[in-house]
């Protein structure tokens, strides 16, 4: 608790709380552990920050499906 409290001088203390829920969950409250969690919660893009687009999207396309029903059977065979 000492660390965390030294840590929010530091950090938001929301996003102390935040960690410490997480060390919770997951078991880590080795010596390092919280800062590692804060250092890499505040690493990461918040979430408003990820937007799909165009340029930024998980879905494949439809570009696979390109070539679908085109192909000749005969050229295939050989």
């Amino acid at each position: 608790m000492a660390a965390a409290v030294q840590l929010a001088r530091l950090f938001n203390p929301a996003d102390v709380d935040w960690a410490l829920g997480h060390a919770a969950v997951h078991g880590r409250f080795a010596e390092a552990d919280l800062a590692s969690i804060l250092d890499h919660h505040r690493s990461r893009p918040h979430p408003t920050q990820l937007q799909a687009s165009e340029d930024q999207s998980l879905t494949q396309g439809t570009s696979g499906w390109a070539t679908y029903g085109t192909t000749n059977p005969e050229e295939i065979a050989s």
